[in-house]
């Protein structure tokens, strides 16, 4: 499972990075987007760790403990289920599945006569016993008790842990007839999801996928719905001629019926948890790929075909580079990708047949200004870690999440290099310090409230960086043998924790308990106060640890470099207490020390240095993250040295583009920055710096300076030539410059615009008719709120909200409507329908908006976007 990942980093805010409540992430979504472009999301990042670093401070008062959440062990297994055979069709007006489901089992040890079965919500036809004699099937039908969540089935003898039965179930299941459930990582749990059944939403393809993680592939098929059980699968799935299905394994045949339907047969020969069951059904559209003998295919919406090689081209390549790495090949007779529309989730690795939201379909001019490898390698990487080898309780959830994130960095530092790898750790440990604000827990839990809890920042960031820290510990070639191992000797089972650092362990041949007791079921992370000072030949070195566990002390082995003579040395030290001192003999005074010089550590270090340490660890230290610093430190600053402002304006010919374009946004809050020559060197960047983001960036920039008199004529033929760009994040920043300054005939340059999709276009082009009160737009708003993908469409509904304020009554009463419509639409995200509501709340002045408020609050079923909805609106 997968949060959306663009290489430039929407993904932090707005996509469940953070993994708080829903609320949390609404409000955190509207105040990134009113008024903003993608370009300026991806680069404003948190400054939760800078702001320690700037001040010499350390956040110490504890996180709030909470009460003692229940036990929660690994599911007992009564039986095994060897295979599942599912033949499904389905009634797209009342959104039901007709299936036949028949399940191979037998007793895990103890005798049984029952066994109960996971089907949530179904209509139970009749429950069957298949007996074979002499090559003839006999059916005996059983008794059964259902109470709608458990299927409990006498059977019609003890069976012994040697004997194997089959049973026939014939059902219906209701998946959107079920109270409705989710987390804010997977936002509904219905398990199977009809989109636009009726086909009369426009700009809406007609659709069925699947989402199982965590336990809703029991809504669409009985099952044992646990991530301790495995199986092989068939699957016969029959749907109008006119749509492509797709599920896991090979498609073995597929047979043409009389009524104008077909079915497909697909086979899964190697076992698998029934959470990564899937099936997809629409009218996409196919790329053919291949990975040696093995097929890769990516499913898209027809007009995306002839992007899906730039979308998903490097799958191939990155198939090749995990399985190198892990010296283990990638264990599946094939891997496709598909694109739906309005999934619950960023992504989801099914075994053979990854699923992903709508976002990745873009096009050329998008894929200028972002990738969308980080999610792609992700659920690649899940394929591995999660499918081959599968947690055995969601407690355990670090050993499919941890490693899937950590993919992304793995990939990024092979293809694109280390510095851009760093850039996404950075991004990681920020997002999980921000959760650690209010919540910490160990990563490795046996007590949770609910099973999505584990989806969050823990499971995901905290464990990717744990895990490089474990990979800087043992060394690469012990890391990849130790991974190697563990997939070895766990390949098609289910694990614990202990199995992973028993695999490191037999590698290395160290007791690694340590390690794992103090990352993995430790909470929290390690603050550490550092000073330094040199006198008689030594520097000497002090940290004090002052962790949110005041009676916990990390071991903690890192580097320390030290700068004399315009030489680095580097020496390695253990901290292991609260308090320790280190002395490293030295020729002179040191120009600059580093502590953490690999800048691995997931934690906070507060190590104060002056102004020239600073300049000198931008112009010397060899990693992104040590230059990043510098001028993170700096970016709260109101006043600069004269050596830091030349460490700015240094920053600005940055080899890697974050750098660049995080000292442009300094600039931009600068005024003594500000100056002709800066501004001369911004325009050479706005116009041919090879990174788009960058010369977004300084667009913006330059639109944002206090005094630009000199370079009006200069500014405007760069504003003016910007618009053809075709990079989506410049022509958006230069729109926006242009609103900014008034630029004469803006409207008519605004009109020219209306056809974008883009956000970073279409958000300019919304927010200048809302603030404009610009008439007869109405059709405009509902035409790209309907057919644009769902960030684009979060802000357009704020954008539209504020319109309507400016607009006649007439207009305002079918907004009103229209909105209204969006909140009752099943099919809608909830954060769709919290911004519409929120837009809507907008008219209480309106006749019957204050009634219709009240009606939708009291009639929605969410309890959480209920909660939402109440902080709007309370009557």
């Amino acid at each position: 499972m997968s949060e959306n990942t663009l290489h430039f980093k929407i993904k932090a805010p707005l996509w469940f990075t953070f993994h708080r409540n829903l609320w949390v992430w609404i409000l955190v979504l509207g105040n990134l987007l009113v008024g903003c472009q993608s370009s300026k999301i991806a680069t404003k990042q948190t400054n939760t760790l800078a702001d320690s670093l700037n001040k010499n401070e350390i956040k110490t008062d504890s996180v709030e403990a909470a009460p003692l959440l229940p036990l929660r062990a690994s599911n007992r297994r009564l039986y095994d289920l060897l295979h599942t055979k599912l033949a499904i069709k389905f009634d797209w007006k009342k959104q039901h599945v007709i299936g036949q489901a028949t399940l191979l089992l037998r007793p895990y040890f103890y005798s049984q006569d029952s066994v109960v079965l996971d089907a949530k919500g179904f209509d139970i036809h009749s429950v069957k016993l298949i007996t074979t004699k002499n090559e003839e099937e006999f059916e005996q039908d059983l008794k059964y008790q259902y109470n709608q969540r458990k299927l409990t089935i006498r059977l019609d003898k003890p069976y012994q842990r040697q004997e194997s039965f089959t049973l026939e179930i014939d059902y219906t299941a209701k998946p959107e007839e079920l109270p409705q459930g989710g987390s804010d990582a997977i936002t509904s749990d219905k398990g199977l999801y009809f989109i636009n059944p009726t086909g009369k939403t426009p700009n809406l393809p007609q659709q069925i996928w699947t989402q199982g993680e965590t336990e809703a592939s029991s809504c669409w098929f009985p099952t044992i719905d646990s991530p301790n059980e495995r199986c092989t699968q068939e699957m016969y799935i029959t749907v109008n001629k006119k749509f492509k299905t797709l599920s896991n394994g090979e498609l073995v045949y597929s047979r043409e019926n009389a009524d104008n339907t077909r079915t497909d047969y697909w086979r899964m020969d190697l076992p698998h948890a029934p959470y990564l069951f899937m099936l997809a059904v629409g009218d996409f559209a196919v790329y053919k790929d291949k990975w040696k003998d093995k097929a890769v295919s990516y499913y898209v919406d027809k007009p995306f075909l002839k992007y899906a090689p730039s979308i998903f081209g490097r799958t191939p390549e990155m198939i090749g580079f995990f399985s190198k790495k892990l010296n283990y090949p990638f264990p599946w007779n094939k891997y496709a990708q598909v694109v739906v529309h309005q999934f619950v989730s960023g992504a989801m690795e099914n075994t053979t047949a990854s699923v992903f939201n709508e976002g990745l379909q873009i096009d050329d001019r998008a894929l200028l200004d972002a990738h969308w490898d980080g999610i792609i390698a992700h659920e690649l990487f899940h394929q591995w870690f999660g499918n081959l080898v599968t947690c055995e309780s969601w407690g355990q959830l670090p050993l499919n999440e941890a490693f899937a994130n950590y993919s992304e960095y793995l990939w990024a530092e092979h293809k694109y290099g280390v510095e851009d790898a760093d850039y996404l750790a950075q991004i990681e440990l920020r997002g999980y310090l921000t959760e650690a604000d209010n919540k910490q827990v160990p990563l490795i839990r046996y007590r949770y409230a609910h099973r999505e809890d584990m989806f969050d920042a823990h499971s995901y960031n905290k464990g990717g960086r744990v895990l490089h820290m474990l990979r800087k510990y043992v060394g690469d070639e012990a890391f990849w043998r130790s991974l190697n191992l563990y997939l070895t000797q766990n390949k098609f089972k289910s694990v614990e924790i202990g199995q992973l650092r028993q695999a490191f362990e037999q590698t290395t041949g160290e007791d690694l308990r340590w390690f794992f007791n103090q990352w993995f079921f430790h909470a929290g992370h390690p603050a550490i106060r550092v000073n330094h000072r040199y006198e008689n030949g030594q520097v000497t070195l002090t940290t004090e640890q002052v962790n949110d566990s005041a009676d916990f002390v990390y071991r903690l082995p890192l580097k320390v470099a030290i700068w004399s003579n315009g030489k680095r040395k580097v020496f390695p030290i253990l901290i292991d207490k609260t308090q320790q001192e280190f002395t490293f003999r030295v020729s002179q005074k040191p120009n600059l020390v580093v502590f953490d010089a690999e800048q691995q550590l997931l934690g906070l270090i507060a190590h104060k240095k002056t102004d020239e340490e600073l300049a000198y660890q931008y112009a010397k230290e060899p990693t992104y993250k040590a230059r990043m610093e510098v001028l993170d430190r700096l970016f709260n600053r109101e006043q600069l040295s004269p050596i830091l402002e030349k460490t700015i304006l240094k920053a600005l010919n940055d080899p890697f583009w974050a750098i660049r374009q995080r000292a442009i946004e300094k600039i931009a809050g600068t005024n003594t920055l500000q100056t002709l020559a800066t501004t001369n060197t911004l325009l050479k960047i706005a116009q041919s710096d090879p990174k788009t983001l960058v010369r977004a960036s300084a667009i913006t920039s330059l639109a944002s300076f206090a005094n630009k008199t000199n370079a009006a004529s200069s500014l405007q033929s760069l504003y003016e030539s910007s618009l053809k760009a075709k990079s989506y994040a410049v022509v958006g920043a230069a729109l926006d410059a242009l609103v900014k300054e008034k630029s004469a005939n803006i409207s008519e340059k605004i009109v020219k615009f209306e056809d974008y999709n883009a956000l970073e276009v279409v958000s300019v082009v919304a927010q200048y008719y809302a603030d404009n009160s610009t008439p007869k737009k109405y059709d405009w708003f509902v035409k790209k709120i309907q057919q644009t993908f769902q960030l684009t469409k979060h802000q357009l509904l704020q954008s539209f909200g504020i319109y309507l304020l400016g607009a006649d009554a007439t207009t305002q009463k079918k907004g009103a409507a229209f909105l209204n419509d969006i909140t009752q639409n099943k099919n809608e995200a909830q954060a769709v329908k919290f911004l519409a509501y929120q837009s809507l709340s907008y008219l209480v002045d309106v006749e019957g908006v204050t009634d219709l408020l009240r009606k939708i609050k009291q009639g929605e079923k969410n309890p959480e976007l209920k909660k939402m909805y109440g902080l709007i609106y309370n009557d």
